[in-house]
């Protein structure tokens, strides 16, 4: 499969390659530097990933202090995605008017305000909340996908992509380590109003790098409410973005819903304690992290990219019924075992992926195709966990919201398998 009108070579696994000059001094900033654009754009993705996963992490104390079920908190995910779906649609207009880097600090500052409304005990202060973290959380990906888009060469894109992705991971393993503890010290306000500085913070220390890593923006671009169906336009138009949405949004259902209830699913089910559940997550999320570099290097050097996700949807499948058969008398090492490589698969995806959307991409317009796709991903996730918490209601488990996770990450992987190009012999870059 090859990018319309790409400039560039098929890769080892025959998937177009990214333009010949993606490391050519464009927008002021050359390959040899691309390691601070990587930097940067990991930091803010880790922050509004933290925002993001805080309540969760401390889901059974917030419902207490409000007087709901810890069920519920898969509402507070659709609500959060539902925002975040909304905002990758107006990303890409809004990163070529303003720059990534603004983008992403305007994104860090509505995670913040987020943050600080959740910390109101009530149903509507949070529902609002939990809108504004949606809304900061969904441009980040786009704008940064624009900038490493410009920087980095086509040998190397699902490595880079996948290092910058440990971000989500890194921003879970954040809140699981330090919010429940955090909570405990100082109770669960405080906690999230350490998390909403913290975003606030990120913003601020990346004002020096606009100038330069946003000096391709285009002022006279407007931003029109046309604007907001092109992404999606684009993603439906191609076949190969088509299927990769789509996947996607299977994906984004499977990791979502373990991140969002697996410390619910180990205090009710398993009987784990509320700081041994959150660490639990945090190995979860160390899994994703390990495997995004992981995955990236073996995608790029190896299988390529549409076998690399076919071999995690299989992945996935496989830990989500494991995991559905965990109980109490297990050793705590094989619960370790388990969480950490689904967390390696369900949360390693992203950066492979995002690469291969980014080649997909007609030349110039990756961050409007990130966040097409990133609509139909975001749409797992809205409609995704509250299915996953209906189904353990109704089930009375939430091992049955596993077990329903496995049928459709199967299907996934026929996709996949079946859309891969004939592998070809390696390509040394030079």
């Amino acid at each position: 499969m090859t990018n319309n009108g790409s400039r560039g070579v098929p890769d080892r696994a025959g998937e177009a390659a990214a333009p010949a000059d993606s490391g050519s001094n464009r927008g002021g900033t050359r390959w040899k530097n691309s390691w601070a654009p990587l930097s940067v754009t990991l930091a803010i993705q880790a922050m509004v990933a933290m925002a993001l996963l805080t309540l969760p992490a401390i889901a059974p104390k917030v419902a207490d202090a409000v007087g709901v079920s810890a069920v519920y908190i898969g509402l507070y995910i659709a609500v959060v995605y539902a925002g975040a779906m909304a905002a990758s649609l107006a990303s890409g207009a809004a990163v070529a008017r303003y720059g990534s880097i603004r983008v992403s600090q305007a994104g860090l500052l509505l995670c913040a305000l987020g943050l600080v409304l959740c910390a109101v005990p009530t149903v509507a202060a949070m529902a609002v909340g939990a809108f504004l973290v949606g809304v900061g959380y969904g441009p980040v990906t786009p704008a940064s996908s624009h900038l490493l888009a410009r920087t980095t060469p086509a040998h190397r894109m699902s490595l880079v992509f996948s290092i910058k992705q440990t971000g989500v991971p890194v921003g879970g393993a954040l809140a699981g380590a330090i919010v429940p503890g955090l909570q405990e010290l100082v109770g669960w306000r405080n906690a999230l109003l350490a998390v909403a500085a913290a975003n606030a913070l990120c913003a601020f220390l990346a004002q020096p790098l606009r100038a330069g890593f946003d000096a391709d923006r285009d002022r006279a671009r407007r931003l029109a409410m046309g604007h907001l169906l092109q992404p999606v336009q684009l993603v439906l138009s191609q076949p190969a973005l088509r299927m990769l949405a789509g996947c996607s949004f299977v994906f984004s259902t499977a990791q979502l819903s373990l991140t969002t209830y697996l410390v619910t699913y180990l205090t009710d089910s398993l009987a784990y304690g509320l700081v041994a559940a959150g660490l639990l997550l945090s190995v979860s999320q160390v899994g994703g992290i390990v495997g995004r570099v992981l995955w990236g290097y073996v995608s790029d050097r190896w299988l390529g990219a549409r076998r690399m996700l076919a071999a995690l949807s299989a992945l996935m499948a496989a830990t989500a019924l494991a995991t559905a058969l965990l109980h109490q008398q297990l050793p705590s090492v094989l619960v370790l075992a388990v969480l950490l490589v689904f967390g390696a698969s369900a949360i390693g995806w992203n950066g492979v992926y995002l690469a291969e959307v980014a080649r997909q991409a007609p030349p110039g317009m990756a961050g409007t195709a990130t966040g097409g796709t990133l609509a139909i991903t975001f749409l797992g996730v809205v409609l995704g966990p509250p299915l996953f918490g209906a189904l353990s209601g109704l089930f009375g488990s939430y091992r049955a919201g596993f077990v329903a996770l496995a049928l459709p990450l199967a299907l996934c992987t026929v996709a996949l398998m079946r859309s891969a190009p004939a592998a070809q012999p390696a390509a040394r870059a030079g």
